[in-house]
């Protein structure tokens, strides 16, 4: 029995000396994990930039209209860095995984849906610009439908590789954006560019949706496709209006924007 209680103790110590060896290593690979850049976060007088984001991005903070100025480098460090491209990337895997786990109906109805700007196509060449950082200064409608005249967005980290996932299986993909119509040409030569090559519908705001909220519009539009007989499995986008409201889908995915917030 004394042999059995030194084993056991023996045993217990050693586990003990795991544990703590296994914490410690644990610590320091999340140390090393940190974001570099300015990605951990800064206090400055009284706004935690990390924190800001994370309440942006669980939509905690609604309706604001600015980054908040102090926060300027922060975004701007976030979004070009690697985490931003870590956090998309993420988001496209869970969104391949769920979309192989799917069972189909195989009768062409089964769609995902996209939005456009920082969901599929990125603006980041337009927001590293001096007169808009990053969304610290006010939205200037002029000068990003110049941006969006040009045509040359890249794709978002992930989004094309989940893209060609989805069409592999035989998902239908709409895009469904508040782009005025004006720019149906210029946004379907840029989306093919960027690597979306094939798509069921490309859906873009009209005259007659201009005024309507961004969650009326995209509810609107999703509805029509329901009632159209389609059955929307998956819908990705960078704002909560793009995922919330009638008919979001089965599934939702939010892509990671602390740029902007459209309501």
């Amino acid at each position: 029995m004394r042999l059995a209680a030194v084993l056991l103790f023996l045993a217990t110590a050693f586990a003990t000396c795991q544990a703590d060896g296994y914490i410690e290593q644990v610590t320091q690979d999340i140390h090393l994990l940190r974001p570099r850049m300015g990605a951990a976060g800064y206090l400055l007088q009284g706004v935690n930039c990390l924190s800001w984001r994370l309440a942006v991005e669980t939509n905690n903070i609604r309706n604001w209209k600015l980054v908040p100025e102090n926060c300027e480098q922060y975004v701007g460090h976030y979004m070009l860095g690697k985490q931003y491209r870590k956090d998309c990337e993420i988001v496209a895997n869970t969104a391949i995984e769920y979309a192989k786990n799917l069972t189909l109906s195989g009768d062409g109805k089964d769609i995902w849906i996209f939005d456009i700007d920082e969901t599929t196509l990125s603006n980041l060449p337009y927001y590293a610009r001096s007169d808009v950082l990053f969304g610290a200064l006010p939205y200037n409608n002029t000068k990003f439908d110049e941006w969006v005249a040009e045509g040359r967005a890249p794709p978002v980290p992930g989004s094309v590789r989940l893209y060609r996932t989805l069409v592999s299986l035989g998902i239908k993909i709409v895009f469904l954006s508040g782009t005025a119509e004006r720019f149906r040409e210029i946004r379907t030569s840029n989306l093919k560019e960027a690597g979306y090559y094939i798509w069921e519908k490309l859906i873009l705001k009209g005259e007659a949706d201009q005024g309507t909220s961004a969650l009326v519009y995209k509810s609107k539009r999703r509805t029509e496709l329901v009632n159209s007989g389609y059955r929307i499995l998956g819908n990705m986008g960078d704002q909560w209006s793009d995922i919330l409201g009638d008919n979001s889908g089965d599934r939702t995915f939010k892509v990671p924007d602390p740029m902007y917030y459209i309501g």
